[in-house]
């Protein structure tokens, strides 16, 4: 089967979905992304190819897909059951940015890692004295898991991040005000700020898909990164919270773990197959890429690449 033409094909089929969404503007600095971008990077674990098309090179922030690496960088230094202890790995059925889940269920601690309270947690998790350290911990872990050390800070979107943050501060204050995390608040979100500010590629979540496809050993070196474990755990919750309050209907209808972030990412992880990088800013109203959305249902639906067919 000719990837690349499937790819290309992906491309050009999708292209002009954008005008079906908009682009996140409640973080001004994404508000000026252009909307018409599209690309994807396929990396094929059976021929360790990597296939891309579109702008598969632009770089753009990774926002809440890097709750995925930061979750596996908590898991690898403290243990699941450790983390597991100050996060649940249950869906919820309300906004990601939503406190009532804890309030409703009367919980002690956020419903799972993806949603904004539970990924402040497993911030928090991450070793360092202060927001320099623990961020100087979680890029250097990016730059190893997405095979590029040239991952850098956006610092537009880090300060745009920081001065509209005023939700998550206050989700922040009320785990504090209920002893969830350890840790002073502002030091914590300034990491947290940062860690989903960071400039990546499709190419770059093709990578850390890929690695977690092939069970934490990476394809590109054939070296073990992640525990196993911890890979399975983290592409497990992927199917059940990575998309939002989309993330059933995908499971559903598409069928691979994959995890999505508001500046236009998708990355997903086949096990034993593939790695997929998405991006197209425009989103829908649950916040995933309108054009990524449609561009990764073709290319799987071309490649029967669902888990649970």
């Amino acid at each position: 089967m000719d990837i690349q033409k499937l790819l290309n094909n992906a491309i050009n089929g999708s292209i002009n979905s954008y005008k079906n969404g908009h682009v996140a503007t409640y973080i001004p600095a994404l508000g000026k992304v252009d909307p018409t971008l599209l690309g994807i990077t396929y990396y094929d674990l059976k021929s360790n190819t990597v296939y891309s098309a579109g702008d598969d090179s632009t770089q753009f922030a990774i926002e809440s897909i890097s709750k995925v690496p930061v979750l596996l960088l908590a898991l690898e230094e403290n243990g699941l059951k450790n983390v597991f202890q100050h996060v649940d790995e249950e869906p919820t059925g309300f906004s990601f940015n939503s406190i009532l889940n804890m309030e409703i269920n009367k919980r002690h601690y956020p419903m799972n890692p993806f949603v904004n309270t539970g990924a402040i947690v497993v911030n928090s998790l991450i070793p360092g004295k202060d927001s320099a350290e623990r961020f100087d911990r979680i890029l250097n872990f990016m730059k190893e898991i997405c095979n590029d050390p040239d991952l850098t800070l956006n610092e537009e979107i880090y300060h745009s991040e920081s001065q509209t943050g005023n939700m998550n501060r206050s989700l922040a204050y009320y785990m504090k005000a209920n002893d969830m995390f350890k840790g002073d608040v502002e030091d914590v979100l300034d990491s947290y700020f940062k860690q989903c500010s960071v400039n990546v590629t499709t190419k770059d979540l093709a990578n850390l898909a890929a690695l977690l496809a092939n069970g934490g050993i990476a394809p590109w070196n054939n070296q073990r990164i992640l525990k196993k474990e911890n890979a399975t755990v983290v592409k497990s919750i992927m199917v059940t919270a990575g998309l939002y309050d989309e993330s059933g209907d995908f499971s559903s209808h598409v069928g691979v773990p994959s995890k999505s972030g508001v500046g236009g990412g998708l990355m997903s992880a086949i096990p034993q197959k593939a790695g997929i990088g998405v991006f197209g800013p425009a989103l829908d109203k649950e916040g995933n890429s309108v054009a990524g959305m449609k561009a990764l249902k073709n290319l799987v639906e071309k490649l029967n690449l669902n888990i649970f067919e």
